[in-house]
């Protein structure tokens, strides 16, 4: 992360990760398939996180209510294991260049799917499950670029909770 933040993503090649970290290649390459991997590595367990929440959430959750437990979840997991600087320093890095702009999409549809998919096994219609998938996530979106946006304050489980609350609001006053 420090050598992307320093030379930007495209500069920095693997040999050079690999020493600055105290590892040989052959070590990098036995974690991460590729030098983005150090970006997107976890994106399964985070998909396990959401799906778990979602699928544990009480029966009289609601679509959109079970997906903001699986949102509320992950945003839980992502501040106590990486904290917001780090998410500031990696959002900064992906910002920088479109091919990581692209995998950063491509991981969020995923999920995406991967809620839908959960929501379809607690008996809710496919495009129901679709849409509260994708409306979660694009609340999930919002509520991180408000929290790696600031310093310090608001927890991003909390601002997932009150950009959920402004959505619903939009769609019940217009």
């Amino acid at each position: 992360m420090e050598l992307f933040g320093e030379r930007g993503f495209e500069e920095v090649t693997v040999a050079e990760i690999a020493e600055r970290a105290g590892l040989t290649e052959r070590t990098f390459f036995r974690y991460f398939a590729d030098k983005r991997e150090v970006l997107f590595g976890g994106s399964d367990q985070t998909k396990a996180v959401l799906v778990d929440a979602v699928l544990a959430a009480p029966e009289s959750a609601s679509p959109l209510d079970a997906v903001a437990a699986g949102l509320t979840a992950f945003s839980t997991l992502l501040e106590e294991q990486r904290g917001r600087d780090f998410a500031r320093r990696r959002q900064r890095i992906i910002a920088s260049n479109d091919e990581l702009l692209e995998r950063e999409l491509i991981k969020l549809a995923g999920w995406a799917v991967a809620l839908a998919e959960a929501l379809r096994s607690r008996g809710v219609e496919e495009a129901n499950a679709r849409l509260a998938a994708e409306v979660g996530m694009a609340v999930f979106r919002t509520a991180f670029d408000r929290w790696v946006g600031t310093t310090r304050g608001t927890s991003l489980s909390r601002l997932v909770r009150e950009t959920l609350d402004s959505m619903k609001t939009l769609t019940t006053n217009g």
